[in-house]
Formats: structure tokens, C-alpha cells, sequence
């Protein structure tokens, strides 16, 4: 790496942001600005830290400008599907203000709604009106043998 200092820094601004997962998922431009370098001595960085087996690259989405660096590991593929093959891992992304179209109302959003969750040993427990019961014919030969009444309050 003494050969190209911008693929030094960048692998260790990678590593920094790994945390503990093995990927990193970053757009080419947010991390020029991370590392005050032009976008194509980014670029050249990267592939640099690909060719000599660094890191993998795995391109999020179609543009290619936004990409998963994986470290330490190679990405699994599972078999295929529908004739596609696909890869499930976590990653640290790194995100920047300036990419993104609601960037004035960034810090004043709504909160989210909270999706409820269980603990370990907790069951979920039953709410609502709920279906009525079944109605089932008798069991042959238990048919009863006096119709049933319902008993007013007058007659208990």
C-alpha cells in the first residue's frame, strides 16, 4: 500500500466504519467527501484495493455509484432461484445529507410507527372480536335428546 497512500486511507476509513459486520455500503461520492479526494481518485482507490484482493465489491442497485465493500470475507450466494442467484449479509451504511431529496426536512420527520415485538419466552396473546364459533352438525348416534331451551332470568 506504500504505492497509492489514497487506497491506505481509504482502507482504514473502511475498516473504521466496518463496525461488526464485514460491509460497508457507500456511495462513491459520500466517501470523496469523507476522505476531502476527488471522485475518481476514489474510484481508482477502490479498484486498487479490489485488484490486489483487499476487499469485494458488489454493486447495490443499477447505477453502480453505490456499492457494497465487503472485508475480511467473501459474500455467500445461495443457490439459484428463478434462474438468480442471491446474497444476504449485513453491512454499515454510510449516508450523506447532501444525497438525499428531502434534505431540508432531514432531523423533522414524523417518528416512525413502532412495530411490536416479543422477547424470548413472551407468546402473543389473542385481541379483537375474533371469528364465531364453528357450526358443526352432531356426531352421529349423539344427537340430543331433548331440544335445548335458553333459560330466561325468570326461569334460574
Amino acid at each position: 500500500m506504500r504505492d497509492s497512500p489514497n487506497a491506505a486511507m481509504l482502507m482504514h476509513l473502511l475498516v473504521a466504519r466496518v463496525g461488526e459486520h464485514n460491509a460497508v455500503v457507500v456511495s462513491q461520492k459520500t466517501m470523496a467527501k469523507i476522505m476531502g479526494r476527488h471522485v475518481n481518485t476514489v474510484k481508482t482507490a477502490f479498484k486498487t484495493l479490489r485488484d490486489r484482493n483487499w476487499i469485494e465489491i458488489r454493486q447495490v442497485g443499477e447505477r453502480g455509484t453505490v456499492n457494497a465493500y465487503i472485508i475480511n470475507d467473501r459474500v455467500a450466494w445461495t443457490g439459484k432461484r428463478d434462474g438468480i442467484r442471491y446474497s444476504l449479509f449485513s453491512a454499515a451504511v454510510v449516508l450523506s445529507d447532501e444525497e438525499q431529496p428531502d434534505r431540508d426536512q432531514l432531523g423533522q420527520q414524523e417518528p416512525l410507527r413502532r412495530v411490536p415485538s416479543l422477547l424470548r419466552g413472551e407468546q402473543q396473546l389473542p385481541s379483537g372480536d375474533g371469528l364465531p364459533p364453528p357450526s358443526e352438525p352432531s356426531l352421529p348416534g349423539m344427537e340430543p335428546d331433548l331440544p335445548a331451551t335458553d333459560l330466561g332470568e325468570d326461569d334460574a
